[in-house]
């Protein structure tokens, strides 16, 4: 293993490397952002890319964190994977490259139709009331 690989699997933790790194997957129902409800914004766990919002999040009942839309497109890369013997479109972050997730076409038809359906291990939360402090104050508008 590259040092950087050993020092970026010391500061995320191991579940979170296998996940945005090596496209692993969580366990339904296990991530901490599953059955999670506060108003905040959702990072790249290795970049700090901001993806996703809380106003966009709902319970899908899949047993990851479900979104219709990211922040900005810009920010989601995606493309074919046919592992696990299915075509699936996963989701991964622009800039790091991380693997979030994949997205599907059976989300809310009145927000789209897509479900952005995402590790916890992928994500940082950054609270609505800390996103100023944090550097990520050019997203408060989407909690005023």
């Amino acid at each position: 293993m590259a040092k950087d690989d050993a020092e970026l699997r010391q500061r995320i933790g191991d579940e979170a490397y296998e996940v945005t790194q090596h496209a692993a997957t969580e366990r339904p129902f296990s991530g901490k952002y599953d059955d999670f409800d506060q108003p905040g914004i959702f990072v790249d766990i290795v970049s700090g890319e901001p993806l996703f919002s809380s106003t966009d999040k709902y319970d899908a009942g899949c047993g990851w964190p479900s979104f219709t839309k990211p922040i900005a497109k810009k920010q989601i890369k995606q493309h074919v994977d046919r592992s696990l013997g299915m075509a699936r479109t996963e989701v991964r972050s622009q800039n790091a490259d991380s693997h979030l997730g994949h997205v599907f076409t059976d989300g809310p038809v009145d927000k789209g139709g897509l479900r952005y359906c995402i590790n916890s291990a992928a994500l940082r939360f950054v609270p609505a009331t800390d996103l100023t402090a944090q550097g990520y104050g050019d997203y408060q508008f989407l909690f005023e």
